[in-house]
Formats: structure tokens, C-alpha cells, sequence
């Protein structure tokens, strides 16, 4: 099996200015092409009990040679202890839209 071609990374963040402090600061160390955020309700365990919050969730399109510098930047500057960072790799799409997001991605 190839490498994907570029990945998602899921984040979420407790507010927006975290989240638009962390999608800015990627867009500008050229780790990421795009972040787009969306209001979510976040259902999950935590300390023993199920919790859940209202959070935003952070979607950074990417290439797979700059995910471990991005999840670096992420948890640098996240206020959580243990922050939502996943890597979904995307196989296929619009070819001249993954090309957009290796060309920006990789500065």
C-alpha cells in the first residue's frame, strides 16, 4: 500500500480563541494547508466519570511528513493535559486539491 497522499488531523480545542490561536500558528509554520473549525458537543470518560463539554473541533489538512512537527506545535500550545490529536490519512479525493495541500503544507 502507497503513503497517503495528505491527512487529516483531528483537534479539539475548549473555546475559539484556542482553537483559532492553533490553526493560525500551524498556517503560519507552514505545517498545515487549511484548518477548518466546527462546533461540537464532546461526550467522554474522564477521571472515572462520563463528562462533556462544548469544544471545537479543529480539521487540519496536511501531508504525512508534517504530522509529528504539527502534533509537536499542538501540544506546545493546547491548554488540555491531553488533547484530541488523530491523524486520518486521506487516500484519494480531487486530485488538484491534495496537490493544493502538499504545495502549502511544505511551504
Amino acid at each position: 500500500m502507497s503513503e497517503p497522499k495528505a491527512c487529516v488531523v483531528m483537534v479539539t480545542a475548549p473555546n475559539r480563541e484556542e482553537a483559532e490561536r492553533l490553526a493560525r500558528a500551524a498556517l503560519e509554520a507552514r505545517l498545515a494547508a487549511c484548518v477548518q473549525l466546527q462546533p461540537i458537543a464532546s461526550f467522554y470518560w474522564w477521571e472515572g466519570k462520563i463528562t462533556s463539554d462544548s469544544e471545537l473541533l479543529l480539521l487540519f489538512k496536511t501531508v504525512p511528513a508534517r504530522f509529528a512537527a504539527l502534533r509537536d506545535l499542538i501540544l506546545r500550545h493546547h491548554s488540555y493535559d491531553t488533547p484530541e490529536i488523530i491523524s486520518l490519512p486521506v487516500e484519494d479525493g480531487a486530485e488538484r486539491y491534495l496537490n493544493w495541500i502538499g504545495q502549502q503544507a511544505t511551504g
